[in-house]
């Protein structure tokens, strides 16, 4: 089997340490690593399965010596520079910044949900939006049954997934630090703004979770609409989420048809109080599904709470998982 080379640029942020801890529990059929981070972090040592690393400087020749994969987690920015640098030293990317990911010739790929778009792809993969890639795992699996004819998203975000100086911001309970990240005190309190507004009164991350999920469950009319909010808490994050489906279902069969999906634990056992919380659902790959009820206000919907690791499955784990398929399907 040929030996593989993987680089991760951005790996010394907050989702691109969670990379590497993924790629170490994943164990790939990699031969060697490089890792890429901005000038202030280059030097830094990084140990991957037994190996140490220096972390290197990103640079319009960093991809000159030849990967077979790179996961980008470094910003749009960097993403949009350095990417088709990658490509076009026959490297594939995947990449988690927002940069690619509603560009028609790049697949948008959850790959419980849409491996098989991840095929398709021209030398960069797309990773969804943290808060889109756990609410698709239950979508698809009801959207293949029941037909989804409209989705409402209520999210209560964690603070892990706006960085390090969020984080830092968590941290400032009594106010008195200036603020690193928000516009507001996070701590003890929620802000229902994630990104900036647009002209239509949603958010750029409002709009991104109605855009990604018709983009992976191949559904340009469906009708979605989100408010996303950022809580305070360090990390996982929730989302109430009502579907409206175009046929008629029974509850049983709902339940069942999720714990039957990949990578979905259903939690919903009310009469012992047992549902998805952020504090178990963190360190974990799995999405977890519970309060699963049927909504009474109008015919055919329901109403589930999802919750799941924002940066392992909304970021980290998505992106490894993409690549261990790409692998496992080129060696076939």
């Amino acid at each position: 089997m040929k030996k593989l080379k993987l680089a991760v640029v951005g790996a010394t942020g907050v989702v691109g340490r969670t990379i590497i801890k993924v790629l170490e529990e994943k164990k790939l059929p990699i031969e060697s690593y490089a890792f890429f981070a901005t000038k202030k972090s280059a030097g830094k040592k990084i140990n991957i399965l037994g190996k140490e690393y220096t972390v290197q400087e990103l640079t319009e020749h960093s991809f000159d010596e030849k990967f077979d994969y790179a996961i980008f987690s470094a910003g749009s920015d960097t993403s949009k520079k350095y990417a088709p640098i990658a490509k076009e030293k026959g490297c594939i990317v995947v990449d988690n910044s927002s940069c690619f990911r509603m560009d028609k010739n790049v697949p948008l790929v959850v790959p419980e949900v849409n491996f098989k778009d991840a095929l398709t792809h021209h030398g960069i993969i797309a990773n969804p939006n943290c808060s889109t890639i756990q609410a698709m795992l239950p979508l698809k699996a009801l959207n293949d049954k029941y037909k989804i004819k409209r989705i409402i998203y209520s999210t209560y975000q964690a603070v892990s997934g706006a960085g390090k100086k969020a984080l830092e911001d968590l941290k400032n309970t009594d106010g008195n630090l200036p603020l690193k990240k928000f516009q507001y005190q996070i701590y003890n309190n929620c802000i229902p703004q994630i990104d900036t507004f647009t002209e239509n009164g949603y958010t750029k991350e409002e709009l991104k979770m109605i855009n990604e999920t018709r983009k992976i469950l191949h559904e340009p009319q469906l009708k979605v609409t989100a408010t996303t909010v950022r809580v305070p808490i360090t990390n996982s994050h929730s989302e109430s989420i009502n579907i409206e489906f175009e046929n008629e279902f029974e509850l049983n069969e709902v339940i069942k048809t999720l714990k039957e999906f990949t990578n979905i634990i259903v939690q919903d056992d009310i009469n012992n109080n047992i549902y998805p919380m952020p504090i178990n659902a963190t360190g974990h790959d799995e999405v977890y599904v519970g309060r699963i009820r049927r909504d009474y206000s109008t015919n055919n919907a329901i109403n589930l709470w999802v919750v799941a690791d924002n940066i392992r499955k909304g970021a980290a784990s998505n992106a490894v998982q993409i690549i261990e398929k790409l692998i496992n399907q080129s060696s076939k």
